[in-house]
């Protein structure tokens, strides 16, 4: 009982709800003082309101998650928003009741590169999805790259996921094959 449990909470945790989100672009590219759009889609019904919504975007780095955007059913909480944001990040609220998420980012500097994850919670449930963005210095010509790639990494993910429910199941499978009131200790025997 206690591996069906673990199983049902793992899963739960790789499939976060009904909300489907979606970025419109794996991996950006810009230069240092630039300006850029970065935009997540997800799924809505019509008539989901403006206050229904909530989502976090945070920029994920090697040193610490810094908060970009925050929204609390419909609001913007800016005193939630990093120091190195202030000021410079805008939204679109007419799209958002479309299942769009804009966020536009001004005077670019080369310590925003790094991976964008936006959460978004609607009354249909939770879900997120994350983007590269690569800034380089005004002077540099080569672009930075991530030591992985967005998309490779989301694969790992899902492998991870699959192997591990499979794992579970196998178990269960095992137990319920050879012994329903045995614990495991006395399966291991067998």
């Amino acid at each position: 009982m206690i591996f069906i449990i673990l199983q049902l909470l793992f899963l739960t945790s790789c499939v976060s709800g009904t909300v489907v989100v979606n970025v419109t672009q794996a991996s950006y590219q810009a230069e240092e003082n630039q300006n850029i759009t970065l935009e997540w889609t997800f799924s809505t019904r019509r008539e989901t309101s403006l206050r229904s919504i909530s989502t976090l975007c945070f920029l994920h780095t090697n040193d610490r998650p810094s908060v970009l955007f925050e929204l609390r059913e419909g609001v913007e909480s800016p005193e939630s928003q990093d120091l190195q944001f202030a000021g410079r990040v805008q939204w679109d609220k007419d799209v958002l009741k479309e299942g769009r998420l804009t966020l536009h980012v001004s005077r670019l500097r080369t310590n925003d590169s790094g991976f964008y994850v936006c959460d978004i919670l609607t009354p249909d449930g939770t879900n997120s999805r994350r983007c590269w963005l690569s800034i380089t210095a005004a002077d540099e010509l080569q672009t930075q790259r991530p030591t992985e790639s967005p998309q490779s990494e989301r694969w790992e993910e899902i492998l991870i996921c699959v192997g591990v429910g499979l794992a579970v199941f196998l178990l269960c499978l095992y137990k319920e094959c050879w012994g329903k009131d045995e614990d495991a200790e006395a399966i291991m025997k067998k």
